[in-house]
């Protein structure tokens, strides 16, 4: 009897390297890498695959299967040639995965929300001091970069950093990892690439920049997830969803460089699958145009992706402020007492102005410590809203380098947001 290592179709690297981790630490297994692979997976695979125990579906003998293992993927419908075991009650089933529940139900699950799925199989052969050599260090490392965008992607966690040095430490290639993850791009996906940028529609949906392309294709065409990475850094969104057409099917392959768009979930939603930062899905255009899974993508984007903690939350409340005449050295002794750096100017409810703790540094004599906070108050200052969101005040200063927002609602002011509130809440610094 056999057991079984298999993962999602349009196998990436974190897959694959899921994969021949996982047959580390089940003893005798077989992997089993679908007919559909990534460009840079089919590229590694056809200098390296005999390295290790990998096979195709079509040569499994099922009646001799006992124990199914899937890695990166919990959908039955994503596996290659599987249903043959699905419903069997004398095999085993048990899942590692990173990404959104799926149907597969599974005796022994280890599903976390973490960078990179080999990450839990590093974990695993830490724990049971499992050997590594390069190479198989080699091809985990290209999976755990490819899946973190090179540990820079919001879903990276601390563990997916230790599981990279971990590998390094043993001698994992850093030139090779670099071979297969950055391949040189060929004159056909060079047209894709300015097909997109000829056609992008950008739209804001909670404060949040989304891209969106519909490109026809003719043929098949590699390294498409690759482009629609780059092309999310190049045109500066937040997130980026990109419906390649080709004959009946549509293929959404999306990206996120936000934690409050998990493009993975989203996929999810439409039949597809990812995590965080990238994920895919496939479906047939005669179920749904690529104009309506645009739609339903912008909607599930609106309904699902709100952001937990507005400004009312986070602000700065009663508000200190003076009137107009009040000499600066009272404006700097009012503050000093509260610990507070910045004051607003207010006369009968109504905002003129705001003064803040740089604003002293203009101060040379002592004739201007006595003169009226007026005189050196800030007059054209924003606003924001209670119910803005802290991603959004935080592109607004920014823009304009400011350190300090009075909250207004309904004409009046409530409170007041300072850059330092914004810091603290982005690096998750807020009290309990």
């Amino acid at each position: 009897m056999q057991t079984i290592i298999t993962t999602h179709k349009q196998t990436d690297f974190d897959a694959l390297a899921s994969v021949i981790a996982a047959t580390l630490l089940y003893s005798g297994s077989i992997g089993v890498i679908p007919k559909e692979v990534s460009k840079n997976v089919q590229r590694f695979l056809s200098t390296h695959k005999t390295a290790f125990d990998l096979v195709l579906p079509n040569e499994v003998d099922f009646d001799q299967v006992e124990k199914l293992v899937v890695v990166d993927t919990a959908s039955w419908r994503r596996l290659d040639r599987m249903e043959k075991l699905r419903g069997r009650e004398d095999i085993t089933i048990e899942l590692w995965d990173h990404h959104d529940a799926g149907d597969i139900t599974a005796s022994y699950v280890v599903q976390e929300d973490i960078g990179a799925t080999v990450t839990l199989l590093i974990r695993e052969l830490k724990k049971r001091e499992i050997q590594l050599n390069p190479l198989t260090s080699t091809v985990m490392l290209i999976g755990l970069y490819e899946d973190t965008g090179h540990l820079t992607y919001p879903s990276t966690t601390p563990e997916d950093a230790y599981a990279a040095g971990y590998l390094l430490a043993h001698q994992a290639d850093l030139n090779v990892a670099g071979f297969f993850l950055n391949p040189p791009y060929e004159e056909r996906q060079k047209e894709i690439l300015f097909e997109m940028m000829k056609e992008t529609e950008k739209i804001t949906i909670n404060a949040f920049k989304i891209g969106f392309n519909i490109i026809s294709l003719e043929g098949k065409t590699t390294t498409l997830s690759s482009i629609v990475s780059m092309y999310r850094s190049i045109i500066n969104v937040d997130a980026l969803f990109v419906i390649f057409v080709t004959n009946d099917r549509a293929t959404v392959i999306a990206r996120s460089g936000v934690d409050h768009i998990d493009v993975g979930h989203i996929m999810s939603r439409i039949g597809g699958g990812g995590h965080l930062g990238a994920g895919s899905a496939t479906l047939k255009i005669e179920d749904i145009a690529p104009e309506e899974i645009k739609e339903k993508i912008i909607s599930l984007i609106e309904t699902e992706q709100h952001e937990r903690i507005h400004i009312a939350d986070i602000m700065s409340f009663p508000v200190f402020s003076v009137t107009p005449d009040t000499s600066m050295r009272k404006v700097h002794e009012l503050m000093t007492k509260e610990g507070i750096r910045g004051v607003l100017v207010m006369e009968d409810d109504t905002l003129l102005g705001i003064v803040v703790i740089w604003d002293f540094k203009k101060l040379k004599y002592e004739k201007h410590w006595k003169k009226p906070v007026k005189a050196y108050m800030t007059r054209d200052i924003n606003t924001t809203t209670p119910d803005a969101l802290p991603s959004q005040v935080a592109k607004m200063m920014l823009a304009s380098d400011l350190g300090h927002l009075p909250v207004v609602h309904e004409g009046k002011v409530i409170g007041i947001v300072t850059r330092t509130d914004i810091l603290n809440y982005l690096y998750d610094l807020l009290p309990e």
